[in-house]
């Protein structure tokens, strides 16, 4: 029976995707188990494909997360994909290749902290989520020097971007995309209009809808990942705002993605078959 690892971390509970995607892959005939990134007992390569799914804890140790995922040799995303996509100064490459995003100033370790004068967010470029991100205004400046000087002792760069007014009134969208092919897509609540305290698991889930997708914004979906070489990866998520007319990107999720397969039980099943093939080629392969 072909073996795979749905690779996780402590606490994989708090990730609603993890029994759903495991009973998929059952129903598939497929034999999948939750195995953390980080337990060096863990044989990787007694798998036929190890496939990332909900190592949420890497922001804070990227480069061991970095080193665990170059050695393991049948890795869906594969390695190049998280390497790029884990740190958000992707945003410069991908606006340097023509593609709208949302105007993105990195402030890396060491450097001084220039705000626009708008409302605007500080978050690290490494992160997950809203964790660590704050929303400020053009008074706030002191509070916002102080946010920064934090994430910097921690030893993280920090993004600064102007807040999106659309994501008060539309949302952003999450657009998910399975095996190459676009699958279904949500809407994302405001998410930096609550204190951070108050951003807990229930918070996120009530901020989240099916959304019934703009055409458009697939296809522009679909030429960032295909201009990246991406087009075919077996998971991947764009979250994308409206800006300026059009649609920018927010952030590129292609490393542990929630994929929100209980909103769409055809995604579910659509991955649990794209995993049994690739598993199935990796094992001809080996």
């Amino acid at each position: 029976m072909i073996r795979v690892a749905i690779v996780t971390c402590e606490g994989n509970d708090l990730d609603p995707d993890s029994p759903i995607l495991l009973g998929a892959l059952a129903d598939e005939d497929v034999d999948a188990e939750l195995v953390l990134w980080d337990d060096e007992s863990a044989d990787f390569e007694s798998f036929d494909l190890n496939v990332i799914r909900s190592t949420w804890n890497y922001t804070s140790r990227l480069s061991q997360f970095l080193n665990w995922a170059k050695g393991v040799t049948r890795l869906e995303n594969p390695y190049p994909v998280i390497e790029y996509s884990t740190d958000k100064h992707y945003l410069a490459d991908l606006a340097r290749r023509g593609h709208a995003v949302v105007p993105s100033v990195f402030c890396d370790v060491g450097n001084k902290a220039e705000f626009p004068d708008e409302d605007f967010v500080v978050k690290p470029c490494v992160g997950a989520g809203s964790i660590d991100a704050e929303r400020y205004r053009p008074n706030d400046l002191a509070a916002a020097r102080r946010h920064v000087e934090m994430l910097h002792e921690s030893g993280r760069d920090v993004l600064i971007q102007p807040y999106v007014q659309s994501v008060d009134v539309v949302g952003e969208r999450a657009l998910v995309f399975v095996d190459g092919q676009f699958t279904h897509a949500m809407t994302k609540g405001a998410m930096l209009n609550t204190p951070a305290s108050d951003r807990h698991t229930l918070f996120r889930h009530e901020q989240m809808a099916w959304a019934d997708v703009e055409p458009d914004a697939v296809v522009f979906a679909q030429r960032v990942l295909g201009d990246l070489g991406y087009q075919r990866l077996l998971y991947a998520r764009i979250d994308l705002v409206g800006y300026e007319g059009g649609w920018a990107v927010m952030e590129l999720e292609l490393v542990e993605p929630s994929l929100f397969l209980s909103y769409d039980a055809q995604a579910a099943v659509k991955l649990a078959r794209a995993i049994k093939r690739r598993a199935i080629n990796a094992t001809i392969r080996r």
